[in-house]
């Protein structure tokens, strides 16, 4: 890590967490429970991504899973115990809020789904900007073959993603597809032997690009999903201007008009 980050390290029971060359990877580390995700792998999520966030060394987070699961869901035995109606909302705002805050990370994100990822596990692949499957992964939003609907976002990120139709046929029939028709409904971005692998190599390409570009498009984009186009250009208008007055913006220019690599500093 940076000799110049300062934020203590928290310890983390149920998740590891590593740099390694600008990335932060975040692995779950539950395997006995397929790394379901209950309240105390929620809170070190949370915890993880505020890491990431104030870390100046991390500029692309990975997350992904140990074994032969990414994230197999949310707790069943710990969902089970939510007969009350205002328990069940507060773990569905919990786990709302812990994806909302990966969804907002200043760097780009990308999910590296080594198995499985089945409901809370797809919709904390969803939070993330980008998702890369290994062919043995298989994906899905079961809820509805438990009585329950997915809770973390899976209803409203979904939908954004791949369409309204094909989220309703992944949600209404509760089935999981495989990587490769994953790949085809545009609910991942790559799929290949190892996804880990796969995701450091898609960080790699976006490496090599300016930092403070890939924040302000990443702004551009989150900010103006919602709105009508006129709204969105206005704010893509103004982050063009933000990209232009930085060190980078003449950094790459240069290095473009003089036929060499850029030497971005993220400034």
């Amino acid at each position: 890590m940076s000799e110049t980050f300062e934020l203590e390290m928290p310890e983390f029971e149920y998740l590891t967490y590593r740099v390694e060359e600008n990335l932060g990877i975040v692995t779950i580390n539950r395997p006995q429970a397929l790394n379901a995700l209950n309240q105390d792998v929620l809170i070190e999520l949370a915890a993880v991504t505020e890491v990431i966030t104030q870390d100046p060394e991390v500029k692309v987070a990975i997350f992904t899973g140990e074994g032969k699961a990414f994230v197999a869901g949310a707790d069943i035995g710990q969902i089970a115990d939510l007969q009350d109606v205002f328990a069940a909302r507060e773990f569905a705002i919990m786990g709302q809020s812990v994806f909302n805050e990966i969804a907002a990370l200043p760097v780009p994100s990308i999910a590296a789904i080594n198995g499985f990822a089945l409901g809370g596990g797809l919709e904390l692949a969803l939070a993330c900007d980008l998702r890369v499957a290994s062919h043995k992964a298989r994906l899905g939003l079961p809820e509805v073959g438990l009585g329950i609907i997915p809770g973390f976002g899976g209803t409203q990120r979904l939908p954004r993603l791949v369409g309204r139709g094909r989220a309703f046929d992944l949600i209404f029939t509760g089935r999981h597809v495989s990587a490769e028709e994953a790949l085809s409904l545009g609910l991942v971005n790559r799929v290949g032997e190892d996804a880990l692998q796969t995701a450091k190599e898609l960080a790699a390409a976006i490496l090599k690009n300016g930092p403070v570009a890939l924040a302000l498009a990443k702004e551009a984009v989150g900010r103006g999903e919602n709105l009508d186009l006129q709204e969105a250009l206005e704010i893509e208008a103004d982050l063009f201007g933000l990209a232009c007055a930085t060190k980078d913006m003449r950094e790459g220019t240069r290095a473009f008009l003089e036929k060499r690599p850029a030497h971005f500093k993220g400034e």
